[in-house]
């Protein structure tokens, strides 16, 4: 057992943010926390790293060794990449050094110590900090190598892009994974670009320690976790498996739940009717008044929590031509360097493209070209009939003095402010939130607001650039159901390969100055079967006698072990129950594609 929470609760003035929660981390586990905008999941991470402190509750951490890494890292704007990379040693041997240096300035030597011992002992630690930080840096230095960027070391971190600066974070926190027992990462893949990502999968799934993450990344969390713990109104649940199994068994619960509720529900009314019936027929009775006891100490079953209806609507205009866009040797540079050149490609009505590629590529450039923001080489035909909306990943179209009613009212017209307040509420921003200044929003809040009023004006071709970052999951289900019932055509940027893979027809990859363009999915554009591989807890098997899986048609031999997924055992069901298979202790992680 590594971490252990019974009880704990933890408010923020009078709003009570975690209540009674227990859970527990062990040797091994991959855990994914899931849970709302602002539910607390950031407050509870904190709280094992022991940057805060439960109000109250046991929380018990059994080892040292974590690393951490924050959704929202700090730094000087004067910060060196270098700086930032270096490595603090080990938190034990910082204090026994600190108090080996308090003794030294005192001057009091404790009783039974000798000078020669303690002076030995400082150089010693000094020693192997040093040492430590030296591989430390090494290996973060590693992992830039493998990002591409280690170029960037010499630069200051405000020249990098946001995700340069997370990669460069996710070496300094993985540089000490190797001394840890557990990694805590909240919102590890913002701002990274989908090879970073898959990269970053890989590593975890070799990791020999415990996970714990945040993340709002449905197709990371199923390739990652085997147990979810979910946040909800202040309590948590835990589940056993990925994310996707976690959201059948949600599914299932709520409907239990339902069906539990009505039940109770008309058996109450069935009692409180007889019972005024009864008093109704023999008034002069006290029959009723048994009657009402027995309905008073009946167990009132609780409706399953009701959550906004997220569903949204984008209206479109007329149709535009067949031909929406055409670009013909497209060049684009950033500064003197050419980001690509004699790019061509089409878009026609009703097309839904996703466009990714690596940080850097120029895919944002591309969109800005298409905007007319930024100068380009080439051929661009964009038709009239185009009524074109463009989301900007900065939002800078938005005044920062400004409430977001105020923005609406400024930047909409008619029925399109309204339309614009209702989606605001449906994305889940209140009105107290909608009345304070843009400036002091969040950048989910931020997104939910652009979102808001562009999807209520009337149009017929949306630019989009990252979409969905900063919004959490039940926001982004909402946005990728309105862009697949959209009924006109859009351009849509992003590293979410969950939305690459559910709502666009077509995918385009901007990688080394080539654009590619794919009839297809994200899944199908990389080679891999339709479906997405997630990571399950497996049962280990030993073969006791001959037998063929007649799915795969695959023969095994006595002797041979074989790891068996929940999602495939009822394939091997037969052979367990005619003795052929064995299980033996221990489970490991295995990728399986749905």
């Amino acid at each position: 057992m590594l971490v252990r929470a019974d009880g704990v609760t933890k408010s923020f003035g009078p709003k009570e943010l975690l209540k009674n929660i227990s859970m527990q981390i062990d040797d091994n586990d991959r855990i994914g926390l899931v849970g709302p905008n602002g539910c607390g999941k950031t407050t509870f991470l904190k709280m094992i790293t022991g940057d805060d402190v439960p109000d109250s509750g046991e929380l018990v951490i059994k080892t040292n060794k974590i690393v951490y890494l924050s959704q929202f890292p700090s730094f000087d704007n004067d910060t060196t990449v270098e700086d930032a990379l270096n490595v603090d040693s080990d938190e034990v041997q910082n204090k026994r050094m600190l108090e080996l240096e308090n003794i030294m300035a005192s001057g009091e030597l404790p009783r039974g110590a000798d000078w020669n011992d303690i002076s030995m002992e400082y150089a010693r630690l000094q020693e192997e900090a040093l040492r430590q930080n030296k591989s430390d840096a090494e290996r973060a230095l590693d992992h830039l190598k493998t990002f591409g960027i280690e170029d960037r070391v010499s630069g200051k971190m405000n020249e990098l892009s946001g995700g340069e600066r997370a990669k460069v974070m996710i070496a300094k926190v993985l540089s000490r994974a190797e001394k840890a027992d557990l990694i805590i990462l909240d919102e590890p893949t913002n701002h990274l670009d989908i090879d970073a990502v898959e990269w970053l999968e890989g590593y975890i799934a070799d990791f020999k320690g415990a996970v714990l993450i945040v993340s709002h990344d449905r197709y990371f969390l199923d390739r990652t976790v085997t147990q979810i713990l979910e946040i909800d109104g202040s309590k948590m649940k835990h589940y056993l498996g990925n994310y996707s199994q976690f959201v059948d068994k949600k599914a299932l619960e709520i409907e239990r739940q339902e069906k539990e509720f009505q039940r109770n529900s008309k058996e109450r009314d069935r009692q409180a009717k007889i019972a005024e019936e009864q008093h109704r027929m023999q008034w002069f009775s006290s029959t009723h008044k048994t009657r009402m006891k027995m309905l008073e100490r009946m167990e009132v079953t609780e409706a399953p929590d009701k959550k906004k209806d997220l569903t949204l609507d984008i209206d479109s205009a007329d149709k535009s031509g067949k031909n929406v866009v055409m670009a013909r040797k497209m060049r684009v540079m950033r500064g003197k360097k050419i980001l690509f050149e004699d790019i061509e490609f089409d878009i026609n009505r009703g097309d839904k493209i996703g466009l990714f590629g690596p940080n850097g590529s120029g895919k944002s450039s591309l969109v800005k070209a298409l905007m007319g923001d930024i100068p380009f080489r080439g051929d661009l035909w964009i038709a009239p009939g185009a009524k074109i909306g463009y989301f900007e990943q900065g939002h800078d179209h938005l005044n920062p003095e400004m409430t977001s009613y105020e923005q609406i009212d400024d930047y909409l017209e008619g029925e399109a402010r309204s339309r614009a307040r209702s989606c605001l509420y449906r994305l889940q921003m209140t009105k107290k939130d909608a009345e304070r200044p843009i400036k002091t929003l969040s950048g989910g809040e931020r997104a939910r607001l652009s979102l808001a009023m562009l999807l209520s004006m009337n149009l017929n071709f949306l630019v989009l650039d990252e979409p969905t970052n900063h919004l959490d999951i039940m926001a982004r289900h909402a946005v990728e159901t309105a862009l697949a019932e959209y009924k006109g055509t859009f351009l849509v940027v992003s590293h979410d390969r969950y939305l690459l893979d559910s709502v666009c027809s077509k995918v385009a990859e901007l990688k080394d100055g080539t654009f590619t363009m794919f009839n297809g999915s994200y899944s199908q554009f990389k080679g891999v079967r339709k479906g997405r591989d997630v990571v399950e807890e497996a049962e280990v098997y030993k073969v006791v006698s001959s037998f063929t899986e007649w799915n795969s048609r695959k023969k095994f031999s006595k002797g041979d072990r074989i790891v068996v997924a929940p999602s495939e055992k009822a394939n091997y069901q037969w052979a367990i129950d005619n003795g052929k298979l064995k299980r033996i202790p221990g489970k490991e992680r295995k990728i399986i594609t749905k």
